[in-house]
């Protein structure tokens, strides 16, 4: 039978609730992670748990996408407002602007430029970023690998039938001219014999004119 659902209510037991926290939060954090590496997206998640404990994931930044989440909640306001269009459209600029420059800055932050002054969390930020990125590009060139042994494996296996087929045709071809060999020589012998009896013919007709 399978395992019945939890009630969606407060869990009495500390234990029990406990536990059912941390695997829910790491199911929650998998699935954050994950959206951020398939979608390119940029997610910031906060967890309290009841004891007061901070749990938090970021694909870049906590801080700045806690800036860009107030500054994309300011945007929608304004939106709603058709007098600050305008205003709308140059936030929209700087933003883009902005997530440029925050960009270029993680790039450079990547390949290991202006790292100084970064703190200790920021850093392993940006270590688990490159883990992540390397992880899905191992993991590309492994899946290109196989695919290059197979089509090798593929291509040896054609080369290897193409060979037993030439094989057969070999052995063929010399079975036919063992076959041509001996009627060669079975019609050497006969004409030889032809010969040496139509000679000793002769021969013999030669005597019995010259006794007469």
């Amino acid at each position: 039978m399978g395992r019945g659902k939890i009630p969606i209510k407060r869990i009495d037991n500390v234990t029990n609730r406990q536990v059912t926290f941390s695997k829910r939060r790491n199911g929650l954090m998998e699935k954050a992670r994950e959206l951020s590496i398939l979608c390119e997206a940029e997610v910031g998640l906060i967890v309290f748990s009841s004891t007061g404990r901070l749990h938090e994931l970021a694909s870049s930044s906590m801080k700045s996408t806690i800036a860009r989440y107030n500054k994309a909640k300011e945007d929608a306001v304004d939106v709603q407002n058709a007098a600050s269009e305008v205003k709308y459209w140059q936030k929209e600029v700087a933003g883009l602007r902005q997530e440029l420059l925050d960009m270029q800055k993680n790039y450079r932050m990547l390949i290991g430029e202006e790292l100084s002054g970064l703190r200790f969390g920021d850093l392993q930020a940006v270590e688990n970023q490159l883990e992540r990125s390397l992880h899905s590009i191992r993991k590309k060139k492994e899946q290109i690998y196989l695919g290059e042994i197979e089509d090798l494996n593929r291509q040896g296996y054609s080369v290897h039938m193409e060979n037993i087929e030439l094989q057969k045709n070999l052995f063929l071809v010399n079975r036919k001219n063992m076959e041509l060999r001996k009627k060669v020589m079975l019609k050497e012998k006969y004409d030889e014999s032809n010969y040496s009896n139509k000679n000793d013919r002769e021969d013999r007709g030669y005597v019995i004119l010259h006794t007469s």
